[in-house]
């Protein structure tokens, strides 16, 4: 099995996000545009293990807590390692420290189990599109410029899930595992 933590987005960032993917696609068509149905923000990549591991895997991740719920914003657009040589193209997550905690929490309950903790630090943001080419293209670079600074919308969680990645020849196919609550959910934040 393949699998990675992460967090769910909600559906008016998916459809303005996918509007944006609709948008540079037409521009460009060449990079691995990201599924709409895939976007998702990943805390941890776990990759390959024994799908019987999977169950002591679910039961570190439950024991992640927080008194805090994530709150960030999808906002801007940028590239991995940058514009000159893009592999990757992201929407940037702008948070609240609790993300970031939130995070470590999950690499930490995780390590005992041979999970090695991440060598670089955490940046936070959902992947876009993937480049084989490491130029862009004219039309792609004045697409993405115009939504630099674009806001694609909010979350506020309480949730984070463990999911199963298949690659495909069509793509990554994912499926939710098992969800997990790491804070309570205070009345305030239910009615935003």
């Amino acid at each position: 099995m393949r699998l990675f933590v992460g967090l769910s987005i909600p559906g008016d960032v998916r459809e303005n996000l996918s509007s944006l993917i609709r948008t540079l696609r037409s521009a460009d068509a060449r990079p691995k545009w990201v599924r709409s149905e895939n976007l998702h923000v990943t805390l941890k990549f776990i990759g390959e293990i024994e799908s019987e591991k999977s169950l002591a895997l679910g039961h570190a991740l439950a024991a992640v807590r927080s008194t805090q719920l994530v709150h960030h914003e999808f906002r801007g657009v940028g590239f991995f390692p940058n514009q000159r040589r893009p592999s990757v193209l992201w929407a940037g997550v702008h948070g609240s420290p609790s993300l970031v905690s939130l995070t470590a929490e999950i690499n930490s309950v995780l390590a005992p189990l041979g999970i090695p903790h991440e060598e670089k630090p955490f940046v936070p943001h959902l992947t876009i599109a993937r480049f084989k080419e490491l130029r862009l293209s004219p039309a792609l670079r004045a697409g993405i410029e115009k939504f630099s600074g674009h806001n694609f919308g909010s979350l506020s969680t309480a949730d984070f899930y463990l999911i199963e990645s298949k690659l495909k020849n069509t793509g990554a196919e994912y499926t939710t595992l098992r969800s997990f609550r790491f804070a309570a959910q205070s009345t305030e934040s239910k009615e935003s």
